[in-house]
């Protein structure tokens, strides 16, 4: 019997992307071939991926970027994606497709639509994305990985929890070291179209803090290109030890050696808060679309385990008296970790590995 195909659709950023990694080494374990659908940008997270994961660089668009002339292109790019990944699937005739949302994975579940092939997405916010959102009622499963996730009406969702990286799973669960009179950490991480407000506000607040504190304390933060120098030199003029990158390809580890994260509220970012067991100070992106980074937040501060800061009330002095809060309260920021690993789902990545197996059986029959 020759090898089931699994196709993956997913868009170019870390929070579509990562999940699909899980999934592919999850089901590459399982004796299954796996085939990403991307475009150029969503290649660009590639490099963790299995090498044995097949790569397909399709022709995709979006309509909310560029000028008049960039989007009158963009039916065609995303027509030539289509035919492209229909000729893909007549070929290889794919057990199932899932598509994990962004502009990107329109060609692939438009494909898997037409020939009727198994399908189905995973929505990792609350609030569905615009293209899950067309697809919703297109696909046969719908897998949720933030609940509850506003969903169309008529459309039902499956709580599954969102996937985290075989890095991640690692250290699930790790020992946390509560805040002290030793050696710290902070570990600062953003999304890259929200990383600008925390680059000008965390490093000031983190100097608020006391100059005892400050002396055992080591800073990971994540800034945009743009943005490093004058973080770093901020940093370095306080007599702050920071490590300040663009990308810290070592962030589990950095994660649980952490006494507090400092995180945007992406999806991704909360997987990983909730599997590790970490307290963090959680700060929605404001522009992130149907404000589904405050939905996204909204469980894991209730259960206790995150404090959320709107972007509204982000100043400096609020910033750094939740940290305070935090970093002098070693029982209460115990309480938060644990409360963050009780409400994490570790086992999303065999949930949705169930649901696929379920869905190609049911095509096969």
């Amino acid at each position: 019997m020759s090898q089931p195909l699994l196709v993956m659709a997913a868009g170019g950023t870390g929070g579509h992307m990562f999940p699909a990694q899980a999934l592919a080494e999850a089901m590459l374990r399982r004796g299954w071939r796996v085939k990403l659908s991307t475009d150029a940008r969503g290649a660009r997270y590639t490099g963790g991926f299995p090498h044995t994961v097949e790569i397909d660089q399709i022709s995709s668009a979006t309509f909310a970027r560029g000028g008049v002339l960039a989007k009158g292109v963009v039916p065609f790019r995303i027509a030539g994606g289509v035919a492209s990944a229909v000729a893909g699937m007549v070929r290889d005739k794919p057990d199932v497709v899932v598509g994990f949302g962004g502009y990107p994975s329109i060609p692939a579940l438009s494909a898997a639509t037409l020939l009727k092939r198994p399908r189905m997405i995973h929505e990792q916010n609350g609030v569905l994305g615009r293209v899950n959102q067309i697809f919703s009622k297109r696909v046969d499963v719908v897998a949720c990985g933030t609940w509850p996730t506003q969903l169309p009406e008529g459309v039902e969702g499956t709580h599954v929890g969102n996937p985290v990286r075989a890095a991640v799973a690692d250290r699930a669960a790790a020992a946390y070291i509560m805040p002290g009179d030793y050696p710290m950490s902070i570990l600062v991480i953003g999304g890259s179209q929200g990383a600008r407000i925390l680059s000008d506000v965390v490093p000031p607040a983190i100097s608020h803090l006391p100059m005892d504190v400050l002396r055992s304390l080591r800073v990971s933060h994540q800034a945009r290109e743009e943005d490093i120098e004058r973080v770093a030199t901020y940093y370095a003029e306080h007599g702050i030890d920071a490590d300040v990158q663009t990308f810290f390809n070592d962030i589990p580890r950095r994660m649980s050696e952490a006494q507090l994260v400092i995180s945007r509220a992406g999806a991704s970012s909360l997987a990983d808060l909730t599997v590790i067991g970490r307290p963090s100070i959680l700060i929605p992106y404001a522009a992130a679309a149907a404000d589904h980074q405050a939905a996204n937040a909204r469980g894991l501060v209730d259960a206790g385990g995150a404090i959320m800061l709107p972007e509204s009330r982000m100043t400096v002095e609020d910033l750094a008296d939740q940290i305070k809060l935090v970093l002098s309260e070693p029982q209460g920021a115990s309480q938060m970790a644990r409360a963050a690993l009780q409400f994490g789902r570790p086992d999303a990545t065999e949930r949705l590995v169930s649901m696929v197996e379920e869905l190609a059986e049911k095509g096969r029959s």
